[in-house]
């Protein structure tokens, strides 16, 4: 058994200031959990050790009141915030910029606090306990370079509308490219056992001086200074591209969840009743 310690990261700076009304903070579960309780469950299960939650500083408090004193009783939790003006030196923000700038800036905002690999997933999407733990025995491994969680297709569909998805190409059991496809459903004509990505990543802190530059470039050549983001998965298929790093493509048998739509809050709760059923929560 490795001693290789591991982190996971949660995505939850898109919440705002009142979001007992967001998805993130729903309770789905029997005891009105939410989906992170069921992340970290999960993750700490897998054997990840420590979270880090990046949200924004003005919802801290609330935060830590509505969920983070539950989170903090499964795992050892520390926050990382995400503010528009957390710039590389030399940097400041645009007049009139408000929102984060993206996925990538905020795993930026996490690197004085995590210093071994990571698993990084949204704060709105179940994810599956089979998924934490392919990421997590990844990590662990000694192998090089990165991971990803890839899903099928069918697996992550919703009978409520269309979704986005990036559909990822592989070669060799490694990642080769990401192309974010929108408006699909299971009559897109795109194979259902496709794999896609769900933003579930296994990354080593070496991303972040990269991470640095990165955002120094992005900053640099921004076309709509007030909404442009820094995203993770171009960020991670441009390396990739440069030849920095490779990512091994883990696929996963588990259904993803998420609630695109408030209608698909019952098959979500329906589907957690069941694994709680089966003993599985």
């Amino acid at each position: 058994m490795s001693n290789q310690k591991t982190t996971l990261v949660v995505l939850a700076a898109g919440m705002g200031s009142r979001f007992g009304g967001l998805k993130q903070m729903e309770p789905f579960g029997p005891h009105g959990e939410t989906i992170i309780d069921y992340s970290l469950f999960d993750a700490k299960r897998a054997g990840f050790d420590k979270s880090v939650i990046i949200i924004k500083k003005s919802i801290e408090k609330d935060f830590r009141e509505v969920v983070g004193k539950r989170l903090e009783s499964i795992m050892d939790v520390e926050y990382a915030f995400q503010e528009f003006d957390k710039l590389p030196e030399g940097y400041s923000a645009p007049e009139g910029r408000t929102k984060p700038y993206g996925t990538a800036h905020a795993i930026l905002c996490t690197k004085d606090l995590v210093d071994t690999p990571f698993c990084v997933v949204n704060s709105d999407d179940f994810y599956g306990s089979e998924s934490y733990q392919l990421v997590h025995d990844f990590l662990v491994s000694g192998e090089k370079g990165y991971c990803i969680a890839g899903y099928r297709l069918g697996n992550t569909l919703t009978e409520n509308g269309t979704v986005n998805r990036g559909i990822c190409t592989c070669e060799n059991g490694f990642l080769t490219g990401v192309v974010e496809t929108l408006k699909i459903d299971r009559n897109s004509g795109i194979p259902l056992d496709a794999l896609v990505s769900m933003n579930m990543w296994g990354i080593t802190p070496d991303i972040f001086p990269h991470l640095e530059e990165g955002m120094k470039a992005y900053l640099d050549g921004m076309t709509d200074p007030l909404k442009d983001e820094f995203y993770l998965p171009i960020f991670i298929d441009e390396m990739i591209h440069r030849g920095l790093t490779t990512c091994r493509m883990l696929e996963t048998p588990a259904k993803w969840y998420g609630v695109t739509y408030r209608e698909d809050t019952p098959a979500l709760k329906a589907a957690i009743e069941q694994m709680t059923a089966e003993g599985k929560y």
